[in-house]
């Protein structure tokens, strides 16, 4: 059966940028489908951070992760700055680095009073680089080992437990340290949002965190450990969240366990409402802005607490998605085209799943636009196929796009979350390079992989070398 193209809008790139005359700073970077300073030139090319993209591919190649440095600081600002006006208590905002861990990206976040939230011992040796205090990174994980315990006990970081392996095995590891660890415990809070069923962690069939009925078991144990330092609560309810309600359930069921906790004798004084905010993929997204999401989280805890008659804990939360996605593009060099009359047709680009594997996983949707010619009329439906043996390596599906060349510079907006981090080497195709831009200035943060780099690891036993002729 042949299937009819969907008819395509007259419209162009140019539809996907922010209106002008408004305060950059006064936007909220999750609601916007591009970086806040992009702009199209003279050229009828696309700027991001002053820098033009089709000349950053020049220099940089392709496919290029774009990050744009004012966008992340905004988003950073928004959320202290918010906190600042809703809590009327101590508060402190975590980058969730696992959304995109690099020297440069934890730094910016640091630079801007944020903490880091990390969940591998690499995570947290790369945040320790990049020269972030230990009193703000926080270790989470379900499954740590007994070196990345004992690499956190050591760096004097916080660390959020998350079962009872881990309380055991950190008990042990904490007798030998000088000073008491300090430690937040997770539990799961029953809460479910309607979300991708591959990111929810809310609910109780859940791989993270100790369960509601586990609760005093837990803290009756932690009493018993002098070597432990039980200063806070987590919970954490999902990803890509537009909701705001739930985590007005949220709060009262923590400020709960947090009255639990003193009838142990736990100094608890902090409490983790975890992250989860949205951020917009396509037109039809709308997420609540950064000021709403957490205008809804401060006030529910401080009444939680009031109703309760309890001293408001210090707040912590721990975004990533709606921190880094917004801030970044990526750009694709435009190859290979192939028509299927009446059917559809395909325009592959030099990447594809191993530098975002998120279509393929969660079937999760981006728009694109062309970088060098932006005010060209969408006159045609178009597959945007990546470069893997893979029917599946598809990034974008049916979009509404000029009629490409091959050389057209393609991006994908909003890809700074969870595509450089979980980049792979499938078929050994080099991860990309990253640049941040700011102000006309592009620095390389991230070195494109080569070859060479991709075999270095590999060792050949001397008995499988070929002889050569």
């Amino acid at each position: 059966m042949v299937s009819t193209p969907p008819r395509v809008a007259e419209k162009s790139g140019r539809q996907y940028l922010h209106a002008s005359g408004i305060n950059p700073e006064l936007r909220s970077p999750n609601q916007e489908l591009l970086p806040l300073t992009a702009k199209v030139n003279s050229a009828d090319r696309l700027e991001i951070g002053g820098c033009d993209v089709v000349t950053l591919v020049q220099q940089y190649g392709s496919p290029l992760y774009i990050v744009d440095e004012a966008t992340l600081r905004t988003a950073c600002r928004q959320y202290r700055q918010a906190f600042e006006e809703y809590y009327p208590g101590k508060t402190l905002v975590l980058y969730a680095s696992k959304a995109w861990n690099c020297l440069a990206i934890c730094a910016i976040a640091a630079s801007e009073g944020l903490g880091i939230d990390v969940v591998t011992g690499c995570e947290l040796y790369t945040a320790l680089c990049a020269n972030v205090s230990p009193e703000k990174i926080y270790f989470h994980g379900n499954n740590k080992s007994e070196t990345e315990l004992k690499l956190a006990v050591g760096s004097g970081c916080t660390i959020v437990v998350d079962n009872w392996l881990e309380l055991e095995t950190l008990a042990a590891i904490a007798e030998y340290s000088s000073h008491p660890v300090r430690i937040m415990l997770r539990l799961t809070p029953g809460i479910e949002c309607h979300t991708h069923e591959y990111i929810r962690t809310g609910h109780l069939d859940s791989k993270f965190g100790f369960d509601p009925e586990q609760v005093d078991q837990v803290f009756a144990f932690v009493r018993q450990q002098p070597s432990l330092n039980c200063i806070g609560l987590h919970a954490h309810i999902g990803s890509q969240i537009f909701e705001l309600n739930p985590h007005q359930d949220l709060a009262g069921v923590l400020v709960e366990w947090l009255e639990k906790a003193a009838e142990y004798g736990l100094p608890v004084s902090e409490l983790n409402v975890g992250g989860g905010l949205g951020i917009r993929y396509t037109e039809a997204d709308d997420p609540p802005s950064i000021s709403e999401w957490v205008k809804v989280v401060s006030q529910a805890i401080a009444a939680a607490c009031q109703s309760r008659g309890v001293h408001l804990p210090k707040l912590l939360c721990e975004p990533g998605r709606s921190l880094i996605g917004s801030s970044c593009i990526t750009a694709y060099t435009v190859g290979a085209k192939k028509e299927i009359p009446g059917i559809r047709t395909y325009v592959s680009v030099d990447g594809g799943m191993s530098d975002n594997p998120r279509p393929i996983t969660y079937q999760s949707v981006y728009r694109a636009a062309i970088a060098n010619r932006m005010s060209a009329e969408h006159t045609e439906t178009i597959t945007i196929a990546g470069k893997h043996c893979e029917s599946g390596d598809i990034l974008i599906k049916d979009a509404q796009l000029p009629k490409l060349e091959t050389g057209d510079i393609l991006i994908v907006m909003a890809t700074g979350a969870y595509n450089c981090s979980m980049a792979s080497n499938y078929n050994r195709q080099p991860r990309p390079a990253a640049v941040l831009v700011c102000q006309g200035e592009a620095n390389l943060i991230l070195q494109r992989e080569t070859y060479d780099d991709l075999i270095q690891h590999d060792r050949l036993p001397e008995r499988l070398t070929i002889p050569q002729v």
